[in-house]
C-alpha cells in the first residue's frame, strides 16, 4: 500500500479521554462537519493516526527520561500502548535502533505483543509494517531498525542482548523477572544519539522488582510512572468482557490490582505471605532429584464467570516419606480450558514432567477428570480425593508447610501467588483454582500418609488406584 501523505497529530486532550471519543460524543451534524474540515490525505492517514486513537496516558512522558512505567487494569490498553511506542521509536530519528520485545513467554510475545489484535504488526500502518522472522526472533522495519524477541521464563536469553530501546510487557507475571531484568539492564548501552529508554507496560503485582522500579520513580525523575484503571477503555471493550472478568473482582482485594492497577499489600487474615513465598523460591536446575512428580487438577465444573478456570499445577517432592520432605512447585499451567484442552494438557505435562499421577478432587469433578484422562491416554495414572472440609481447612496444612520452609517455587508464578496471598474465606472473590490445585498436589506428595481415614478407592478401567487423601 502506497503511503499516504502524513496525517496531522492533534494535541493530547485535557479531559483525559482521546480525540476518537470526543468525536463520537459529538452530534452527528457537527462529526460531519469535522470530518470534513480534514484534508483527503489526513483522512486516509487517520486510521493508523495514534494521536487520535490514544489517550493522553497512554503516551511516552516528556522531557528526558529512562524508564516509562505503565500500571494499568486487564483491558485498559497497555498493550496497544507498548506496541504503539515501540513502533514509534523504530520509525523515528535517523539513528538505526537495537531494541528488545520481552514478554511473559515466547508465545505471549508472539501472540499479544507482535501478532496480537494490539500488537506491532496489527497497529503498524501497511506502508511501516516490519518484517517479522519467528525463527529468527527478529523484527526488521523498513528504516533497518531491528528489535530482538526475549521471554521472562528464559533470562539468559537477555545476557548478550545489547541495544537503546527496550518494551516490557506484564513483568510482574514473568517467572524470572529480577534475572531477566538486570541482564535487560546490562545491555541498554548502545544509544549514540540520545539516552535508552525502557517502557514496561504491566499489571502491578507487590513483587521486589515492581516494588524497586516504584522506589526509583519516586526519587529520580528519570525514571516516570503512569497507573491507569481497566474503567478508562471500557468504550473499547465488549460488555461481556466486564460482566465476566472484571464484575466478579470488583469490591474485591484483588480487584484493586486487577482493575484499579494498586500495589497490593499482604492481608494479614490471608494464609500465605509473599515474603514467606520469597524466602522459599528457587531457580529452575536449582531443585535437587525428584522422588515423585504429580499434576494436579481443579476442574471448572460451571461455566459462570466464578468458576471457569481450570488449575493445573504440577509439584514433586525430594527423598523417601518423612517429615523433613520439601515440596517443588515446577508449573502452573492454570487457565480457561475446555475439558479436552485441560485433558490434552494434564496429559502433556504428565509425560514431560514423567509424573507417576494425575490428582483431582472426587467431589469437584474427579469422575470427569478420570474418563477425560482416560479417552485421552488410558495409562495414565489417576488419583481421585475426597475432600470433606472447605478449601480454609484443607488450605492451612499446606500453607504450614510453607512457613516451615519446605515447599519452594521454582520461579515466579504471579496469579498463583496472587490467589494464596489475597483469598479470604467468606469473601466475595473468584475460586482460587490454582492455589486449590497446588494444595492437592502438596497434599498428596508430602501429608497424604500422615492421613489416617478410609481409603478411596479408583477404579480405572484394568488400573486400581489407592488414595488415602481424605480430610
Amino acid at each position: 500500500m502506497e503511503k499516504p501523505s502524513k496525517s496531522r497529530l492533534l494535541p493530547p486532550r485535557q479531559d483525559g479521554q482521546s480525540w476518537a471519543v470526543w468525536l463520537a460524543s459529538l452530534p452527528e451534524s457537527q462529526r460531519t462537519d469535522w470530518l470534513r474540515s480534514l484534508s483527503d490525505e489526513d483522512c486516509i492517514g487517520l486510521e493508523w493516526n495514534w494521536s487520535f486513537w490514544g489517550r493522553p496516558d497512554q503516551f511516552p512522558p516528556d522531557g528526558v527520561w529512562f524508564m516509562w512505567l505503565l500500571l494499568a487494569g486487564r483491558g485498559a490498553g497497555k498493550t496497544r500502548c507498548g506496541a504503539e511506542w515501540m513502533h514509534a521509536e523504530a520509525m523515528a530519528g535517523d539513528e538505526r535502533r537495537h531494541m528488545a520485545i520481552i514478554g511473559k513467554t515466547p508465545g505471549d510475545v508472539r501472540d499479544v505483543m507482535v501478532e496480537g489484535p494490539s500488537g506491532i504488526m496489527t497497529v503498524a500502518p501497511p506502508w511501516e509494517r516490519p518484517e517479522y522472522v519467528p525463527s529468527k526472533r527478529r523484527l526488521t522495519w523498513p528504516t533497518g531498525a531491528t528489535a530482538t524477541v526475549f521471554s521472562g521464563a528464559n533470562p539468559e536469553q537477555t545476557r548478550g542482548f545489547g541495544g537503546d530501546r527496550a518494551w516490557c510487557d506484564e513483568l510482574a507475571a514473568w517467572r524470572y523477572p529480577q534475572e531477566t531484568w538486570d541482564n535487560l539492564m546490562f545491555g541498554m548501552r548502545e544509544a549514540k544519539l540520545d539516552a535508552p529508554k525502557v517502557c514496561v507496560t504491566t499489571t502491578p503485582k507487590p513483587m521486589k522488582l515492581v516494588k524497586d522500579l516504584l522506589a526509583r520513580c519516586a526519587t529520580d525523575e528519570a525514571w516516570r510512572v503512569y497507573t491507569s484503571s481497566s474503567y478508562v477503555n471500557r468504550y473499547n471493550l465488549s460488555p461481556i468482557y466486564y460482566d465476566t472478568v472484571i464484575a466478579p473482582l470488583e469490591g474485591t482485594t484483588l480487584g484493586q490490582q486487577e482493575i484499579h492497577a494498586k500495589l497490593l499489600s499482604d492481608d494479614p487474615r490471608a494464609l500465605w505471605k509473599r515474603a514467606t513465598l520469597d524466602a522459599n523460591r528457587i531457580r529452575e536446575g536449582q531443585e535437587p532429584h525428584l522422588s515423585r512428580i504429580v499434576v494436579s487438577i481443579d476442574p471448572a465444573i460451571t461455566a459462570t464467570s466464578k468458576s471457569d478456570e481450570t488449575g493445573i499445577v504440577v509439584a514433586g517432592v525430594d527423598g523417601p516419606v518423612s517429615l523433613k520432605q520439601h515440596g517443588y512447585v515446577l508449573e502452573d499451567a492454570s487457565d480457561r480450558y475446555s475439558p479436552q484442552a485441560w485433558g490434552d494438557k494434564a496429559v502433556a505435562l504428565y509425560h514431560r514432567f514423567r509424573a507417576d499421577a494425575v490428582v483431582a478432587e472426587a467431589n469437584q469433578g474427579g469422575d470427569m477428570v478420570a474418563h477425560t484422562i482416560r479417552t485421552i491416554d488410558p495409562t495414565v495414572n489417576v488419583i481421585l480425593v475426597h475432600a470433606s472440609q472447605g478449601k480454609h481447612k484443607r488450605f492451612e496444612p499446606v500453607a504450614a508447610l510453607d512457613e516451615q520452609g519446605r515447599v519452594h517455587h521454582v520461579g515466579t508464578f504471579g496469579d498463583m501467588e496472587d490467589q494464596m496471598c489475597t483469598w479470604i474465606e467468606g469473601e466475595r472473590m473468584p475460586s482460587p483454582d490454582r492455589a486449590d490445585a497446588r494444595a492437592w498436589a502438596l497434599w498428596e506428595l508430602m501429608l497424604a500418609h500422615e492421613a489416617e481415614a478410609p481409603i478411596v478407592g479408583v477404579n480405572f478401567g484394568s488400573l486400581v488406584q489407592a488414595s488415602p487423601w481424605k480430610l
